[in-house]
């Protein structure tokens, strides 16, 4: 549970009329037992139409299951306190009706393994039109709507692309199926979760370049979600750096690597290589993230922390303003990171 103290502020609140999605002091809680402190804890977020906005943490950050919640999808037994808000309607109150809705028209979601998101006995044509059948169009339009997607994310031979099956696809092309199938409903937010990881660098910067620019062409709102910081620095306007199922740090892109305030986000620049002749070699993160069975009283990432005091460990930092970025840190007014 949090203590008065380890209150988090909401985030600053978006411009009347320009917010599209709104993650409100969101805590999700799995029940007693199962964990010793909150997936997400407290944590706040805004994406705005046509932004892109980077969400960036360690594997078990709980970076995963705040964008879920987008989507209405929760872990199995699991309370949700707060507000997730898609233009205005919160979705963690809608009924199945209203859901069913909201993901085939609102948001949709590309997930990490695109095998995982299609059923391998079914042909790609009956993946991409099932949505759009389901909500009234005629298959011969659902058909020629498919065709239009598929040539749009870069599939060659869309009419015969519709007849394969997903074994016929190399895992980026796959992806890129995905992406099409996301965009069919023509949804205001994508909610893009890990959708580079098990992909080459070289694909995976062609899967990028199709989500990006199909993003802008439609003006859609973008959550990408990622553990590399350099990845989302390309394709961000905004990052929100998460640790323990906390927003640690968040800023505009520029500020975040020119002038990083949580030790945290210094830390995950540090441990990424770099190209340039005097660049230093990358340094990793010592320790391991906090796990769910581990609850820490005050800053979360306080025992991997070479700057941390002894109040690191009992006083728990909010979110406050340093220049232009917020960050969690009891010290990050001292410059330490300079």
């Amino acid at each position: 549970m949090t203590s008065a103290l380890s209150k988090t502020p909401p985030a600053p609140t978006p411009p009347p009329g320009t917010a599209l999605l709104e993650i409100d002091r969101l805590s999700v809680r799995l029940p007693a037992g199962r964990a010793a402190r909150p997936i997400l804890d407290e944590v706040s977020l805004h994406v705005a139409p046509g932004e892109t906005v980077g969400l960036v943490g360690e594997s078990g950050s709980g970076k995963s299951v705040a964008c879920r919640t987008v989507l209405g999808l929760l872990p199995e037994g699991s309370r949700a306190e707060g507000q997730v808000r898609v233009r205005g309607r919160d979705v963690l109150t809608l009924d199945r009706a209203a859901l069913r809705e909201h993901r085939s028209r609102r948001a949709a979601m590309v997930f990490q393994d695109p095998r995982a998101s299609i059923n391998p006995l079914h042909r790609i044509g009956e993946f991409l039109t099932e949505g759009l059948r389901a909500a009234g169009t005629p298959a011969d339009q659902a058909a020629a709507t498919a065709v239009r997607l598929l040539d749009a994310v870069g599939i060659r031979d869309p009419h015969g692309a519709l007849r394969r099956r997903p074994h016929e696809f190399s895992g980026g092309m796959l992806q890129r199926v995905v992406i099409a199938a996301a965009l069919a409903g023509e949804p205001e937010l994508l909610v893009a979760d890990e959708p580079t990881t098990a992909l080459d660098v070289t694909t995976q910067a062609e899967v990028i370049a199709v989500l990006t620019r199909l993003q802008a062409e439609r003006g859609t709102g973008l959550l990408f979600v990622t553990h590399d910081l350099e990845l989302a620095a390309a394709v961000s306007d905004r990052i929100y750096v998460m640790y323990a199922g906390r927003i640690v740090e968040t800023g505009t892109t520029d500020e975040l690597f020119a002038h990083p305030r949580h030790p945290y986000t210094a830390g995950l620049l540090a441990c990424t290589p770099r190209i340039d002749p005097d660049a230093p070699p990358p340094r990793p993160i010592p320790g391991r993230p906090l796990s769910l069975a581990e609850a820490a009283p005050g800053c979360g990432f306080a025992a991997r922390c070479a700057f941390a005091e002894d109040r690191c460990s009992v006083e728990r930092p909010d979110l406050r303003p340093y220049g232009d970025t917020l960050a969690a840190c009891l010290r990050a007014d001292e410059g330490i990171l300079s």
